[in-house]
């Protein structure tokens, strides 16, 4: 279902034709879900190994497999499902939009502003449409939260704090470099979860100020046939930063890669009358729940909840590419837009701007209002 004004872009009817480029982990976790929906039809995937493409393929029942230049090729496909490694991003997506095909990238959407930038102006010249990772926002956790913000649950929303922090995905990755490498991180790699979820509680931010550090020089692959090979760190590993929204709330946020203390998910909104538990935000649902301001007596006691009803969570992994396939076929805006994914990357450049800097940087791109889905939004209904 589109999100505003429909605006048709394709003549043609029926399920979207779908060719997804990058046969990696995730890839797994999207095609379960991609050809589980019905208004998408998975038609051919694509990887620089061809073979593993091959395989991926029939794991899920794809009858055609190739590379990304067979990806792009092929007549059928309308939406391109890009699963690349981050530092490939705007080049895949790029080249899917000079072959006339909508793109949804995982995130980011690109490790700089003017490559990320480049490829919105070419799709919007084109009438594509761009959609951007995390599609979570998508899911019964955070619209519900935000249902319970947006109703007054907690007052005026006033600041957030959010908490990531682990050894790092060297523990279970058997190829992490590119995880370590400049535009990844904890940063770029985990932070669109976050940054996202606060852009759609308080609107876009304004500016941010960071610092940032990296532990160790190198890492050691602890997994697979690789282990024990030692490789490089580039990126930060342990990024703390503050933000301020167009809006006036603010928010303070960790990432790290360094902690022996594994604690995830911690997502935290104050308002003048409560404060709400958001679920993890690299989950697509979880349980909400709120608690209430305290007199000195009770300051000490473990806090009253009240729980917030959550749908069961019945999707995963490329929903937000289903939502953007909808879009194509009635118009609209898909709700995880290239738009907001641009605005989060811009946010993350500031970040890492502000640890170099050591100065608080503001954030130049905006990002319009995301709407709330239709509470009777459905993945697996056929609508096309």
């Amino acid at each position: 279902m589109p999100h505003d004004t429909p605006v048709p872009r394709d003549a043609r009817t029926g399920p979207v034709g779908v060719g997804l480029i990058g046969a990696g982990m995730i890839s797994d976790a999207y095609l379960t879900n991609l050809t589980s929906f019905p208004d998408l039809r998975v038609v051919i995937v694509g990887d620089l190994d061809p073979g593993r493409a091959r395989a991926r393929a029939e794991q899920h029942g794809v009858a055609r497999s190739g590379t990304a230049a067979d990806v792009l090729a092929d007549p059928d496909v309308e939406l391109v499902v890009n699963l690349t490694i981050p530092a490939a991003h705007a080049e895949v997506s790029a080249a899917a939009i000079a072959a006339g095909r909508h793109v949804w990238s995982e995130k980011p959407i690109g490790i700089d502003r003017e490559s990320s930038r480049g490829l919105l102006a070419d799709a919007a010249a084109a009438g594509l449409l761009v959609g951007v990772a995390p599609d979570t926002v998508l899911g019964p956790g955070l619209q519900t939260a935000r249902r319970a913000i947006e109703r007054g649950d907690i007052g005026v929303p006033l600041s957030a704090q959010t908490t990531f922090q682990w050894p790092g995905p060297d523990l279970f990755h058997p190829d992490p470099e590119f995880l370590f490498a400049a535009g990844a991180g904890p940063l770029f790699d985990i932070g669109p979860y976050y940054l996202t979820a606060l852009a759609h509680i308080f609107g876009p931010f304004a500016s941010v100020a960071a610092v940032g550090s990296r532990s160790r020089a190198t890492r050691r692959i602890q997994v697979g046939d690789r282990a024990g090979t030692e490789f490089a760190v580039v990126a930060p590993t342990h990024v703390a930063a503050i933000a301020r929204f167009a809006g006036g709330a603010v928010s303070q946020s960790v990432l790290s890669f360094d902690s022996p203390l594994a604690r995830m998910g911690v997502f935290e909104v104050t308002g003048t009358e409560g404060t709400l538990v958001v679920p993890d935000p690299n989950r697509f649902a979880g349980s909400v729940r709120i608690t209430r301001p305290v007199t000195m007596a009770t300051v000490r006691d473990e806090p009253e909840w009240l729980d917030v009803p959550v749908a069961d969570e019945t999707f995963g992994r490329g929903a937000g590419a289903l939502d953007l396939a909808r879009c194509i076929r009635g118009g609209g805006t898909p709700v995880a837009s290239g738009e907001l994914g641009y605005h989060i990357l811009d946010t993350m450049v500031a970040i890492e701007e502000s640890i170099t800097s050591g100065r608080t940087v503001d954030v130049a791109s905006t990002a319009a209002p995301v709407p709330l889905l239709p509470e009777d939004w459905d993945p697996h209904a056929a609508t096309l």
